[in-house]
């Protein structure tokens, strides 16, 4: 465990989360909605520090991002929590559900994974990926600043809902990040992730005013962000806000944890493909 960042004391004992938009109010013995971060002795503590879900060397092509280094192989790390709720959550294993022996697992110090990244001499860096990194900041920033001093590429796969401070902190230590754009109206992401899409879109435009380099990923659900008119209010606010080089990539959904809506078909793709493609330069 170590102890969080990026919070308040409140009365009786409370205490209050500010990494992200939640502003979870914790008390003792109890864990924001992310349910890593614990108040403990009127501490907020990151309870999966040092434990990782997953490690491997990705193409860097299946983060995805396909203009940063193409054709390189990076060092994927993940760990556990998420600071939303998507019923259609793809990695629900690791990001909705905490193991029961989470704290008799190995640890893994920042060091002891930067040492496994500098085990492939074609590897760039390291990937923060499989769940939230958000979640797990202390940690990822802890590994990400001994990276940086190796010379390691720094990546951030994520929600994007995160507050602008502990966000400028990141934006010192990753070279790239592929965002997920999960819809573009707030009753999506009140409903389905229970969150909100405008903290979203000022990440976003935070991350491309800092010149660090930005990929979005569209995952297209059936019947719940299919809707032509707000796909291209999308599109069009990439265009004006993030520019027309963006990279855009349009996933396909699948029946997965809460969701069970049919799998997206070829052709909603292939047409919204097109749409994307009147306005940005680079889709995948």
């Amino acid at each position: 465990m170590k102890t969080a960042k990026y919070y308040e004391w409140r009365r009786r004992g409370q205490l209050q989360c500010n990494l992200c938009p939640h502003h979870c109010v914790i008390g003792e013995g109890k864990a924001g909605i992310c349910k890593v971060r614990k108040n403990i002795d009127g501490d907020l503590l990151l309870t999966t520090y040092g434990i990782v879900s997953s490690v491997g060397f990705d193409p860097i092509e299946k983060k995805p991002l396909y203009h940063f280094y193409p054709g390189s192989i990076i060092f994927s790390v993940g760990n556990f929590g998420c600071n939303l709720r998507c019923k259609f959550c793809q990695n629900w294993q690791i990001s909705q559900t905490i193991p029961d022996d989470i704290n008799h697992r190995k640890k893994y110090g920042p060091g002891e994974l930067v040492n496994m990244a500098l085990g492939k001499n074609t590897n760039i860096g390291i990937a923060y990926t499989y769940n939230e990194p958000i979640v797990w900041f202390e940690y990822m920033v802890d590994i990400a600043e001994a990276a940086k001093k190796e010379g390691l590429k720094n990546v951030m796969v994520t929600n994007g809902f995160i507050n602008p401070q502990p966000l400028d902190e990141l934006l010192g230590l990753i070279d790239a990040f592929n965002v997920d754009l999960k819809a573009f109206t707030e009753d999506f992401y009140r409903n389905q992730t229970i969150s909100k899409l405008k903290p979203v879109k000022e990440t976003l435009i935070k991350i491309k005013k800092s010149g660090r380099h930005l990929e979005i990923t569209n995952l297209l659900i059936t019947g719940h962000n299919d809707d032509t008119r707000n796909f291209t209010e999308m599109v069009k606010w990439i265009a004006g806000e993030l520019g027309e080089d963006t990279v855009l990539h349009l996933s396909r959904y699948f029946p997965t944890y809460k969701m069970s809506a049919p799998p997206t078909s070829l052709g909603l793709l292939e047409e919204f493909y097109g749409l994307a493609k009147e306005k940005l330069n680079h889709l995948a």
